[in-house]
């Protein structure tokens, strides 16, 4: 990879949750990505820096962090597009735990899920029958429209109600719940509903769309959880939840 000439400073967080900022000089690269260059810093520069990455080709998502005050995957964002003044800043993401420098605690976004009932559930009783699932059927489409997220928490870290109310089951969490609840094959529903029409459930959701906006896989998890207050809405008016 060929030099295009001169260094980029990358301004990288270091520590815990008191940590702070600390400035390295990087090499320009052609085709440079912003996992590139904390790549660089650990290698070349600063062995003990902590960061997370696996794909490095945006099928993971393990590689998110915040660039220049924004939630992105690193692999996928180059520096050319995000650098200011030959400068960047990057640090763990918002809204979960530090572990140390880059690398965040995950666990309480994947407890979310669980709190959101984010799992299929299948029938206590084998079906007859196959249960047919027709792709052109309306919930067989809106299931499909968010079926694609990795839990990288990119959509977690841009969402201020989760900055303003921790308890906030999020944007990912409530996304599978929606996808779920238009599996027709689930048997789940009464509990998922009643998880996510709770206090910190979707009807906490103010529709910023920061989670849309954000989202590396161009997912809507802001129009999944409108799906989700309508139908817990009609549920609570049956008295099923």
């Amino acid at each position: 990879m060929p030099a295009d000439g001169g260094t980029l400073e990358v301004r990288v967080w270091r520590g815990g949750a008191e940590g702070r900022y600390v400035p390295y000089a990087v090499p320009r690269r052609q085709s440079q990505t912003v996992l590139d260059a904390v790549s660089y810093i650990q290698r070349h520069l600063d062995a003990s820096l902590s960061y997370r990455f696996a794909c490095r080709v945006g099928m993971c998502g393990s590689c998110a962090m915040t660039v220049n005050g924004k939630p992105r995957w690193t692999c996928r964002t180059h520096v050319a597009k995000v650098a200011r003044g030959g400068a960047l800043t990057v640090g763990p993401l918002r809204n979960l735990p530090v572990i140390k420098d880059l690398a965040c605690d995950m666990a309480p976004f994947f407890d979310k899920w669980a709190k959101a009932e984010g799992r299929f559930r299948p029938p206590t009783e084998p079906a007859r029958d196959f249960v047919p699932v027709r792709p052109a059927s309306p919930a067989r489409q809106a299931a499909d429209a968010g079926i694609e997220c990795i839990g990288c928490a990119v959509c977690y870290a841009a969402c201020d109600v989760v900055a303003a109310n921790p308890d906030y089951l999020g944007p990912a969490a409530l996304n599978r719940a929606w996808t779920l609840v238009n599996d027709v094959r689930d048997a789940g529903q009464r509990e998922r509903l009643a998880a996510v029409a709770g206090d910190a459930g979707c009807h906490a959701c103010h529709s910023q769309q920061g989670c849309r906006e954000y989202c590396p896989k161009h997912l809507n998890p802001t129009a999944a959880i409108a799906g989700l207050k309508r139908v817990t809405a009609r549920a609570a008016l049956k008295g099923e939840i």
